[in-house]
């Protein structure tokens, strides 16, 4: 099987004649007034459907010869073949010499897929029994505390991949829920998050699931022992001893089974990840065990099979057909030719609350670098600066930049049609879910068109005399219409983003899977905490050194 590293078989996009194309396309005065004005099928030709999920791309800054540019720079670097690669467990992760099989962690138990010595689906459906049995003990209430009462409240304890994932996801599917057992997330480890949630919760009855991928992040392990002596000073009441509360409140997940183990994690509560699985793509995985307790294990089957569905979207549909590698050619389009390097994510639905956060993570992480798989340094833009709201909230607090400001800003609305029209006293819902679906076409349009949205003369009058009443249009969106949030196409939409990652990545050249951005930092805090507690004379930059003065004095 073919790697990506040091492999001369893949192309460069960036040495390839259609780079250039879209370079010189790129310095046109474009406008969307005029391409919608030339083109009354513009709509329907750039526009398609997989599944649940509808993508508008029309009101993006391309006409056909930028998108067959676009599809002709996927081909010279042999996207095709990377796609191939990422399924079938190549080493796609090449600074860490790994594959990438979040793919395979929703693939049908019928499948075969051999890496290496390993079977993959094999151990992911093995895992997947874990998840299940566990997960059942705490929903029908077999599970005990210390005290032998059932559980009531989880709580995982992650951060990154191992708390947005699953924190996403199981806001979005709430609805879903068929148990009264409560779900929380904690990430910050500063203890603001645990502290105001241990208020509230009896120790009796909240289990803890601490989701690490190595079982050593400084953040997890912090919130975790700070539960752990929570636990026990309730539990040393009762006669209870530290081995009988770690077993009975605490739940594992990890690629490091030693580290759980030394941590005081019963084997039989401990779940498997693998070194393949990156943590912004693991919500898949065990690492989705809150999700499942949430809303039971056949929603979270339908979620990796929504996931699935978009897989083989991904890697069978024609390019020109393809959500995936449409939505991540437009971003590349956006961000590296047109020079517009900042993107939102603008849901409106209340549901996906925390998509935004989600999708800043996944691609940000995966895709902010400046430097190619072969060690090249990259002279074009990557990854767009990125953030995301509610759209309705939105509208009040930074629509203004987008509709008025200097910066270009390309979005991304979400929406979902079908809601609240299964019973007739959810009129009401019903029609303010009709209204946010409204608000989220309307504020696409004048995006896009500005003042003349409204087509009205008074609109046109008032803008002429009075600048700051004028909306200049011109910012490039996509609209994605979900045809009804589930389990399913909510896992079609999170692989749909993971793809469009990937597609991104393929034509910079660049490895997505790898964060090495974040280790010189983790590095740092280790010394500056040294210097923190040591309280002596510091040996770090002038600032820093006044910095830790200045807090030492007032500790």
């Amino acid at each position: 099987m073919d790697e990506l590293k040091g492999n001369s078989t893949y192309n460069s996009a960036r040495n390839s004649t259609y780079w250039q194309q879209l370079q010189m396309l790129a310095k046109q005065p474009w406008s969307l007034a005029a391409l919608f004005a030339q083109d009354d099928s513009r709509a329907t030709r750039f526009s398609m459907q997989a599944g649940a999920l509808y993508m508008d791309y029309s009101k993006q800054c391309i006409d056909e010869q930028v998108l067959a540019s676009l599809l002709q720079l996927a081909e010279s670097c042999e996207l095709s073949k990377r796609i191939v690669a990422l399924m079938q467990g190549a080493m796609v992760n090449t600074s860490e010499e790994r594959a990438a099989l979040h793919t395979a962690l929703r693939l049908p138990a019928t499948v075969k897929l051999q890496v290496g010595e390993q079977e993959v689906v094999a151990d992911v459906h093995q895992s997947l029994c874990q998840v299940e049995r566990l997960s059942e003990r705490v929903r029908s209430g077999t599970w005990r505390g210390f005290s032998g009462k059932a559980i009531t409240d989880v709580v995982n304890i992650g951060v990154g991949g191992s708390d947005l994932g699953p924190l996403m996801a199981a806001t979005a599917l709430d609805e879903w829920a068929d148990t009264n057992i409560e779900v929380h997330f904690v990430s910050n480890m500063d203890g603001t998050q645990l502290d105001n949630l241990l208020k509230h919760l009896n120790p009796e009855t909240t289990l803890f699931i601490i989701s690490s991928k190595s079982f050593g992040t400084v953040d997890t392990l912090s919130n975790a022992k700070t539960a752990l002596s929570w636990l026990l000073a309730t539990a040393e009441l009762r006669a209870g001893t530290e081995d009988s509360v770690l077993r009975r409140h605490f739940i594992g997940i990890s690629a490091n089974n030693e580290k759980m183990s030394a941590w005081g994690i019963h084997p039989e509560h401990q779940l498997q990840l693998w070194e393949w699985v990156g943590g912004r793509f693991s919500l898949w995985s065990a690492i989705g065990l809150a999700i499942a307790i949430r809303i039971g294990m056949d929603g979270f089957k339908e979620l990796l099979s929504g996931a699935h569905s978009m897989d083989e979207h991904f890697a069978q549909a024609d390019f020109a057909e393809n959500l995936p590698v449409l939505l991540g050619l437009l971003a590349v389009w956006n961000s590296t030719f047109l020079q517009v390097n900042a993107h939102t994510v603008l849901p409106y639905d209340g549901r996906l609350s925390y998509l935004p956060s989600y999708l800043t993570q996944l691609e940000m992480e995966s895709n902010g670098k400046s430097v190619t798989q072969y060690g090249e340094c990259i002279d074009y833009n990557t990854c767009p600066i990125l953030w995301g709201e509610i759209g309705s909230n939105a509208q009040h607090a930074f629509y203004q930049l987008l509709h008025q400001g200097t910066q270009q800003v390309s979005c991304d609305f979400i929406a979902c049609v079908g809601r609240y029209s299964d019973k007739v006293e959810n009129a009401p819902l019903q029609q303010q879910h009709e209204l946010s679906l409204a608000n989220c076409l309307a504020q696409s349009r004048v995006l896009a068109f500005g003042n003349a949205a409204l087509q009205t003369s008074e609109v046109q009058v008032a803008s002429a005399a009075d600048k700051y009443k004028y909306y200049r249009g011109n910012q490039p969106s996509t609209t994605l219409l979900i045809d009804e949030l589930t389990p399913h196409s909510l896992g079609s939409l999170i692989a749909l983003y993971e793809h469009k990652v990937y597609v991104m990545a393929s034509i910079w050249d660049i490895n997505p899977f790898d964060q090495w951005g974040v280790e010189m930092g983790k590095q740092m805090a280790e010394s500056v905490h040294y210097a923190m507690q040591k309280a002596g004379e510091s040996q770090f930059d002038s600032s820093t050194n006044q910095l830790l003065k200045h807090i030492q004095q007032l500790s």
